[in-house]
């Protein structure tokens, strides 16, 4: 029997609690703050490994995007984990890897010691990635489970705000050398306050009411339900879930079904895309990014916070407005305003000559600072969050677990090939002469077109839909069977 049983826990209305569901996901999204923590750390780190190890541009490149092969296995173990053990203790062994990764990083006197460290990082975000928001989903009411999986993004950005004062302070502290030396150590080794954290509050959350009735485990699911809205709701729901899962079997051949390839091409569409419109570029690189543009390091350190909080406040306003406005003109405003600011950012780039006065050169400085800014906004008001939102809800029950695991899989490639190739892109003398670095945000740029066209013509609007009659509009709604 559930840890909760179902005497304890009904007052007598059998109304639920929107209190109890909101204190179950912000623990699961926990996972998202040690995501955007972990993923964001090397923004400060960057420049003191560049010297300390003497990175070239390629090994620049590589030291920030080694994570993300990490975070790759995570996602492919964790599809199968998630549907094997269970959403929560594929939580709790993402934890586990962020620890032993803050501790790993923080001690390291070799590259390649410091690289095998970042990529186990990388297993508890790539896990936690495709992790959190599927429990969310599973826990959460239709009418309220876009805001729920958005409050995943907050988190994510939570960490990444809380890491850019971290590296501000520590980028703050001593001289230059001291930061070559032991500074970056200490922006590494900060992870593991959070990391403990979140592995302790993981053993306080229950599973995810749609593995457990999987599982044959109806009254724990019940109890869960019920707590989250009611034993009207709870009673529905299970009963949903049962007929669903009857026809569950869940393989990877079925990924390859007739019916789903729109639904799969949507699914790699939209990871993909949200990731080559170069959000991890300013979230990796934003103090090279201001330093190329002439601004002091501690300066630049500084705009990572604007960043941060820009990210923080927008992704709050997108929580309250994703189950309102609807997932698609959320996507559809974004993907146009981040196009405009980027095109933008590209020209200031590609207008500097090396030339010019401080008083020009710091007017180009503001001028960057808003215009990356605005494209901040832009994300995290709706690509950022939505794009989570969408994945989560649009796959089939048979095969979710699966299907998630394979666009975040792609997710993170994506991911990948736009954090290693920026520094080659930024700092290629070749193109640097023609563009002066606004290429890389021109290319950006052009994906967010790309993006709003892929929108209009493929993804459908999932508000207020419950998950089986989102899953009906690829199967149909009486041969939801792949077999």
């Amino acid at each position: 029997m559930a840890a909760y049983e179902i005497s304890e826990i009904d007052s007598g209305d059998g109304h639920g609690s929107m209190r109890y569901l909101a204190l179950i996901c912000i623990v699961a999204a926990l996972g998202g703050v040690l995501f955007g923590y972990d993923t964001a750390v090397i923004s400060g780190a960057n420049d003191p490994l560049v010297k300390r190890f003497k990175l070239d541009d390629t090994q620049e490149g590589w030291v920030a995007s080694c994570a993300l092969i990490g975070c790759m296995i995570g996602v492919a173990l964790a599809g199968w984990l998630s549907d094997w053990l269970g959403r929560k203790k594929a939580l709790i062994l993402s934890a586990i890897f962020f620890l032993i990764s803050a501790i790993g990083t923080a001690l390291p006197e070799t590259l390649d010691s410091l690289v095998f460290y970042r990529i186990v990082g990388g297993v508890g975000v790539g896990a936690a990635s495709m992790t959190s928001p599927l429990y969310i989903a599973e826990v959460s009411p239709a009418r309220v489970r876009g805001r729920m999986v958005s409050v995943n993004q907050l988190a994510i950005v939570s960490g990444m705000v809380v890491v850019y004062f971290v590296n501000y302070f520590i980028g703050g502290l001593y001289d230059e050398t001291w930061q070559m030396e032991t500074g970056w150590r200490w922006m590494f080794g900060s992870e593991a306050l959070p990391a403990m954290g979140l592995l302790v509050a993981l053993f306080f959350v229950p599973e995810s009411p749609r593995w457990l009735t999987k599982q044959g485990r109806d009254d724990e699911a019940m109890v869960v339900l019920e707590r989250v809205n009611g034993r009207a709701f709870a009673r529905e729901e299970v009963a949903s879930i049962r007929e669903t899962l009857k026809l569950e079997n869940g393989s990877w051949r079925e990924l390859l079904d007739p019916r789903l390839r729109l639904v799969l091409v949507i699914g790699l569409g939209l990871a993909i895309l949200q990731q080559v419109t170069g959000i991890n570029v300013f979230l990796y690189y934003t103090p090279k990014i201001f330093e190329n543009m002439g601004a002091e390091r501690h300066a630049a350190l500084l705009n990572t916070i604007a960043v941060g909080g820009t990210m923080a406040l927008f992704a709050a306003v997108a929580i309250w407005t994703v189950d309102w406005v609807g997932r698609k003109p959320l996507m559809l405003l974004g993907s146009a305003g981040m196009g405009v600011c980027l095109f933008v950012v590209g020209l200031l780039f590609f207008r500097q000559t090396g030339g010019g006065d401080e008083a020009a050169a710091k007017l180009s400085q503001w001028q960057l600072l808003l215009f990356t800014l605005g494209y901040i906004a832009f994300f995290s008001l709706s690509v950022g969050p939505v794009t989570w939102v969408i994945l989560s809800e649009i796959f089939p029950t048979q095969i979710r677990g699966r299907a998630m695991g394979l666009v975040t899989f792609f997710l993170w490639g994506a991911n990948y090939v736009v954090s290693q190739t920026f520094p080659m892109l930024m700092e290629n003398k070749t193109l640097n002469s023609k563009f002066h670095g606004g290429l890389p945000f021109w290319i950006y740029g052009g994906m967010c077109v790309v993006l709003f066209l892929f929108l209009i013509a493929l993804v459908p609007e999932t508000k207020g839909k419950t998950l089986e009659s989102i899953e009906s509009m690829w199967l149909g709604k009486n041969g939801r069977r792949l077999r």
